[in-house]
């Protein structure tokens, strides 16, 4: 099917934000061929949807980011273009990056519109995906900017992504003092045994085990997030001595 070439494709040129990306990007052309397509992670739209509508929703929502800092990373741009190319081809690629010099480059772009839009079409865990492949067009250039991270944060909102899910994404592209704390999605004065119960709670929550799912990417995803909190975790269990 689409999505899985589509989902190896972009793991293989992106890791895992190339992996989830083809695999949205994938199930929604999936979608288009079979209107009983139960499986697909998309719901179904009151209104006819087409790819384009799509591809369209997506590009904008990463020329947001890229232009968050008030101009056109040519970094952050070629990162999100090699990805396009990856996963469509130069030619369909192209046509896209054409429209977004034409049309989307120069123009306001409503990230409510356009996060609303793919709010109302993705799962939470593939909004929560998503944010992270925002954050990786963000650090494409070696730094997430403060435009940046508030540009995702407005983002994150649109998208009915709790705060401290974002916080803990950002975590991991964003270093600070308390990187591991927010992690866990706790703070940095929190006694010992609250970390020990935040670091359970967020094993029940990303455990790949508890994520009931066949899409892989998703599988994927909850890894690397679990991972994540485990390192988290042994970092502050090293500094505090417990």
């Amino acid at each position: 099917m689409v999505k899985w070439l589509a989902a190896f494709l972009g793991y293989m040129i992106f890791r895992l934000p190339g992996a989830v990306m083809g695999f949205l990007l994938g199930s929604f052309y999936d979608m288009m061929k079979d209107d009983k397509g139960n499986r697909s992670f998309n719901q179904r739209s009151s209104r006819t949807v087409t790819p384009a509508d799509f591809e369209m929703h997506l590009i904008s929502l990463c020329a947001i980011v890229i232009k968050a800092d008030g101009s056109v990373n040519q970094t952050e741009l070629n990162y999100v273009r090699q990805y396009f190319v990856s996963t469509y081809g130069k030619e369909r690629a192209n046509n896209i990056f054409r429209t977004f010099n034409t049309v989307i480059k120069d123009r306001e772009i409503s990230a409510q519109r356009v996060a609303s839009y793919l709010k109302q079409r993705l799962r939470y865990e593939v909004r929560l995906q998503l944010l992270h492949f925002l954050f990786a067009i963000a650090k494409a250039d070696g730094a997430v900017s403060k435009a940046e991270i508030e540009k995702i944060k407005e983002i994150a909102g649109y998208l009915q992504v709790n705060y401290r899910d974002f916080e803990s994404i950002m975590a991991m592209f964003v270093k600070s003092a308390d990187n591991a704390y927010k992690i866990l999605e706790v703070e940095q004065s929190a006694s010992n045994d609250e970390v020990k119960k935040a670091y359970r709670t967020m094993v029940k929550k990303y455990h790949p085990d508890k994520v009931i799912t066949e899409d892989e990417a998703i599988k994927k995803g909850a890894e690397e997030k679990f991972k994540e909190v485990q390192r988290a975790y042994e970092d502050i269990q090293k500094e505090r001595g417990f």
